[in-house]
């Protein structure tokens, strides 16, 4: 089907220009934007959807060595791919169509799913099938993404709740520590430190203030970026356990502060619950845990949930930090 005429050079040029604007039609179609009620196309084609995440990085593998291989190389046909799913990422990033985050949280499926369509691709290749056989090969992997949209679609998206636990040791008394959990004035820029969460396009902490004391009470989360978390008091033991709930204001949220994919309290992900308790080791050693428990509603939560508690340990661990700072300075 690719004209004989071509260098390997271009040919294999020809197969990764044609997976990068595959991937990027395959983006555009799957369009997040519009009101999900009335947007019928987003609802048949859902982004955070198996059929996108994963069968698109395979067409897109698929057709890289489809069209792409001029001899007969299985290393070819598992790392050249990997060229087009960069670019098409990058592309994505490029016009805006995905986030920095959403990018690195899909890196490891491109990569690995795109290898899988080439080797694919070289297999069937292998087998010198008919003309007519193999343009019905690319037909269907090509549409496999479109096909499998809607009929995901009519399976309801399945919500799981993951913890994620953190825990530091601290040179202070219960109490010196209870005073920095349970409200914590405003973090200093000399405060902040390093953490991949951040790294990645999460807001940095920034303060905690308390109205009120005891079950009942109202804790205001706040995070760079006008992110806030609307915390209700569920359990007070004074200088062992303090309990919330966790409500984010998404309302006044930027939109530009999370990726529309990663949103706190949006369709895909939320925090519903926060919990700090001090386990006393000793008259001025204790370790502070903090747990907290994250809605996963994705149409692939066996994968999702990995980055979610690795992502939200990282910005736990963040905070347990500044917390053992400041409670050490004050013993």
């Amino acid at each position: 089907m690719t004209p004989r005429r071509l260098t390997p050079f271009r040919q294999a040029l020809l197969g990764l220009a044609l997976g990068v604007v595959y991937g990027l039609i395959c983006r555009l179609m799957f369009d997040p934007r519009g009101d999900p009620s009335t947007d019928s196309l987003r609802v048949l084609l859902a982004i955070m959807s198996v059929s996108f995440i994963f069968l698109v990085p395979l067409a897109l593998g698929f057709l890289v060595i489809w069209f792409g291989e001029s001899e007969k190389s299985w290393v070819r046909r598992v790392f050249q791919p990997w060229l087009a799913g960069l670019a098409f990422l990058a592309a994505a990033i490029l016009f805006q169509l995905e986030g920095l985050i959403c990018v690195i949280l899909w890196l490891p499926l491109v990569c690995f799913m795109s290898s899988l369509g080439g080797i694919i691709a070289g297999g069937l290749r292998d087998l010198r099938a008919s003309g007519g056989s193999k343009r019905l090969c690319v037909a269907v992997v090509a549409l496999l993404p479109f096909v499998a949209g809607p009929l995901e679609s009519l399976r309801e998206r399945e919500t799981e709740i993951r913890t994620a636990h953190t825990s530091i040791e601290i040179a202070a008394s219960p109490a010196q520590v209870w005073r920095q959990i349970r409200s914590v004035p405003r973090i200093t820029e000399a405060e902040h430190g390093p953490s991949w969460s951040h790294r990645l396009g999460f807001p940095r902490p920034t303060e905690a203030v308390l109205e009120g004391t005891g079950v009942g009470s109202i804790r205001y989360a706040r995070f760079e970026g006008n992110v806030l978390f609307v915390e209700k008091v569920t359990e007070w033991e004074e200088n062992k356990r303090l309990s919330f709930s966790i409500e984010a204001d998404t309302k006044n949220i930027p939109p530009t502060t999370f990726d529309e994919h990663v949103t706190i309290g949006g369709p895909y992900f939320d925090v519903l619950h926060g919990s700090y308790w001090i386990e006393a080791r000793g008259p001025d050693r204790v370790v502070l845990h903090l747990a907290s428990d994250q809605r996963l509603s994705t149409g692939f939560n066996f994968y999702s949930q990995w980055w979610t508690v690795w992502l939200m340990n990282d910005l736990q661990s963040y905070i347990l930090r500044i917390i053992k700072a400041r409670a050490e300075k004050a013993a």
